[in-house]
C-alpha cells in the first residue's frame, strides 16, 4: 500500500546532487466544478508515481504520472460519465533561476503535491467532459437522448415565421 501524501519534505530525503528517488504515493483530489457541475476524482486517493532528482548547483527535477476519473454528468446528454485522464507533468525548482525555474508548487524545500496534482489533472480534463468520444447529445426540438433514438429520429421543419407575409403574396 502506498503511503498517503499531502505535502513531501524534500530537503529530508537528503538526496545529493545527481541522486534522484522514485515514490509512489496516494494523493487525494478535490472536487472539480466545471460549467456550475461538481465533478468527483476517483478513486478517492489517486496512485500517483513521483520522481524527484536532486539537480547539480541546487534545486529539484519533479516528474508526476498517475491516471484517474472525473466522475459526473456528460455536458452534452446530461447521463453520467466517467471518463479516465492519463496526467504526465515535470516541475523544475532552482532557488534563483529565475521565473521559468521557479516551481510554485515548491516552497522551503517543500513540495505541496496535492495542489500540484490537482492542477496537472484539471489542466488534463477537456473543455467539454463528455460520457464518450462520440456522445450525440440532446435532441434541440424535443430533448431525446440521440444516443439511444438512433439516427432516425428527426422533426418535421417548421416555417420559420419572419417569412410569413411572403407566403401571403400570391404570383401569376
Amino acid at each position: 500500500m502506498a503511503a498517503q501524501a499531502h505535502e513531501l519534505d524534500l530537503a529530508g530525503m537528503r538526496l545529493s546532487a545527481g541522486e534522484g528517488r522514485r515514490l509512489a504515493l496516494e494523493v487525494p483530489i478535490e472536487p472539480l466544478e466545471l460549467a456550475g457541475e461538481r465533478y468527483v476524482v476517483s478513486p478517492a486517493r489517486v496512485p500517483v508515481e513521483l520522481d524527484i532528482s536532486r539537480m547539480i548547483g541546487g534545486g529539484y527535477a519533479l516528474h508526476v504520472h498517475f491516471t484517474a476519473e472525473l466522475d459526473g454528468p456528460c455536458m452534452r446528454c446530461l447521463k453520467d460519465g466517467a471518463p479516465s485522464f492519463e496526467v504526465d507533468s515535470r516541475e523544475v525548482d532552482r532557488p534563483g533561476g529565475g521565473e521559468e525555474l521557479d516551481s510554485p508548487y515548491v516552497h522551503d524545500e517543500v513540495l505541496d503535491l496535492a495542489a500540484w496534482v490537482r492542477d496537472a489533472f484539471a489542466l488534463e480534463v477537456p473543455a467539454k467532459v463528455l460520457c464518450r468520444e462520440d456522445c450525440a447529445g440532446l435532441c434541440p426540438v424535443c430533448a431525446a437522448d440521440l444516443n439511444e433514438a438512433g439516427p432516425e429520429h428527426h422533426h418535421a421543419s417548421t416555417p420559420d415565421p419572419r417569412w410569413a407575409k411572403l407566403r401571403e403574396l400570391k404570383l401569376e
